[in-house]
């Protein structure tokens, strides 16, 4: 796919906010999460930068890396292990309970904030990489319907690792398969100016 069918591809996500369509009950999440929120936070905030914040995600979207995990389609011993045992019904309700919390976020480094900025807002098109912002919204809250996920308030440090793993293809491609393509385009800089900025974004 050239640089420009990938910036047409991403462009046309266009979304609008993350509402999630999956069927499950944030009241039952709240108790089968239980197990998650050792490690990813009671609110879904982790406070950890290896592991993710999973508040206000995307329903639909924790519903299928779960899925992937569960099938072996994303590397984790732990998160394998955990998935392993979670029916459909479990990993929505799960999934349900955290994409209803409210992310806390971080704060961007100064440093890096306007560089990751503009390729959020921006990208750049003479390397053939679109704006973040067409698919996971002007102010990152993603797009449910479509399964992209919120980017607001993530740890870098993760953020960093999951660009890397699709550049390298290590993990899913993701709706659209275009994340791998992306990931391949941006310099260790372009990633660690994204990370920096969307941890600190609201």
């Amino acid at each position: 796919m050239n640089r420009f069918l990938i910036f047409a591809a991403a462009i046309s996500c266009i979304c609008t906010g993350n509402t999630a369509l999956s069927a499950g009950s944030a009241q039952a999440g709240a108790t089968k999460s239980a197990v998650c929120q050792a490690c990813h936070g009671a609110t879904g905030n982790s406070a950890n930068p290896e592991w993710p914040s999973l508040a206000g995600l995307g329903g639909d979207y924790i519903v299928e890396q779960l899925q992937n995990f569960k099938d072996g389609k994303r590397a984790n011993a732990i998160m394998q292990g955990m998935a392993a045992a979670l029916s459909t019904q479990d990993m929505q309700d799960v999934a349900a309970y955290f994409d209803a919390q409210v992310n806390t976020g971080g704060e961007a480094d100064p440093a890096h904030r306007q560089a990751g900025e503009k390729l959020f807002r921006g990208g750049d098109k003479t390397h053939g990489i679109p704006a973040c912002m067409a698919c996971h919204g002007p102010n990152g809250a993603g797009n449910g319907p479509a399964k992209f996920p919120a980017l607001r308030g993530q740890h870098s440090v993760y953020v960093t690792e999951q660009l890397t793993a699709y550049a390298a293809g290590t993990r899913p491609p993701g709706p659209g398969g275009i994340m791998p393509a992306i990931a391949k385009r941006l310099s260790a800089d372009d990633i660690r100016d994204l990370s920096s900025y969307v941890q600190g974004l609201r």
